[in-house]
């Protein structure tokens, strides 16, 4: 709390942390120059010493994560209120890609690295892995892969490979965990699930897609086309091939826009499944299109490959 009332959170640099100091600085030059609703405001900072802080405003309902994976929370979470933190999410993203001075790829974006006002308006925060591109330059390759498992888009883990799309494809997997209500990425504690994108794929190419929206989300008749739209625009973001993936800008039409008429998504990037006689032998198997299941595969994680465009 300062003097004048004004309550702040303080993000303080760990002591002996050198990648740390990097990030920290780094977030420091970009957040100063942005200015957006949907974007945590910076206050001040101070890097004088032993003393390394930024003070940020302070966001009093924290993470979107500590709502869409507690149960209790989730309940109570309105098809009304997921819309609005989508679409200001993608407000956030459209910014950041097109509108903003300096051009910003964020590179882990995740719902712990969305905050939420009193109002459910969701802010997008933590920019310490955040690149920079200028005019037409929207790609680059990096030697240094750092962001979360499971939000990473395929170009990105394994090859280094640094877009906007990179950015898109977090999205859409914020999209299709909002949607659902499941976790994307599979802990050790619950290595007997199905895999996110695997359980949204196969009940959308079934045509169940009814199955893939959060049992607790309430909505109506009028609700269910947004409800349905949204997966959809969540697997057009997934999508493995980064040109196939729609911009920010055209996703946020898709999301406000009345046109019903999406183009239809292909396959999404990392598709696998966990069953039980595998795990229970420690094993993985993976199951793709294609891919005979009787067919072995000797690494824990088989990653398709990518084709150059």
């Amino acid at each position: 709390m300062m003097p004048d009332g004004q309550e702040i959170a303080v993000k303080r640099l760990s002591e002996g942390s050198k990648q740390g100091l990097r990030e920290l600085k780094n977030e420091l030059l970009l957040v100063a120059k942005l200015q957006h609703r949907n974007l945590v405001k910076l206050i001040g900072a101070c890097l004088n010493g032993e003393d390394k802080l930024l003070v940020y405003e302070y966001i009093p309902k924290k993470s979107l994560d500590a709502f869409i994976f507690d149960d209790e929370k989730r309940g109570k979470l309105a098809w009304d209120t997921r819309y609005k933190i989508i679409c200001g999410i993608a407000r956030g993203l459209v910014y950041l890609h097109d509108e903003s001075r300096i051009k910003v790829i964020h590179r882990d974006l995740k719902p712990s690295n969305i905050l939420l006002e009193m109002d459910m308006n969701p802010k997008i925060s933590d920019f310490g892995l955040a690149s920079i591109f200028e005019g037409d330059h929207t790609k680059h390759i990096t030697r240094r892969v750092a962001g979360t498992y499971g939000y990473m888009a395929p170009e990105y883990a394994v090859l280094g490979h640094v877009s906007t799309k990179s950015d898109v494809f977090s999205f859409g997997m914020i999209i299709l965990e909002i949607v659902t209500g499941r976790r994307n990425s599979v802990s050790s504690e619950t290595m007997m699930a199905q895999h996110l994108l695997t359980y949204v794929w196969e009940n959308w190419t079934k045509g169940t897609k009814a199955e893939i929206v959060d049992p607790s989300l309430h909505y109506n008749n009028r609700s269910e086309n947004e409800v349905l739209k949204c997966v959809h625009i969540g697997l057009l973001c997934v999508q493995e091939n980064p040109g196939d993936r729609p911009g920010m800008s055209s996703v946020m039409l898709m999301l406000v826009g009345k046109s019903t008429t999406l183009p239809a998504p292909s396959r999404p990037a990392f598709l696998f499944r966990l069953n039980d006689e595998n795990h229970a032998h420690g094993g993985l198997n993976n199951r793709l299109d294609g891919l005979n299941e009787s067919n072995p595969t000797f690494n824990n994680l088989t990653i398709t490959e990518l084709e150059p465009r």
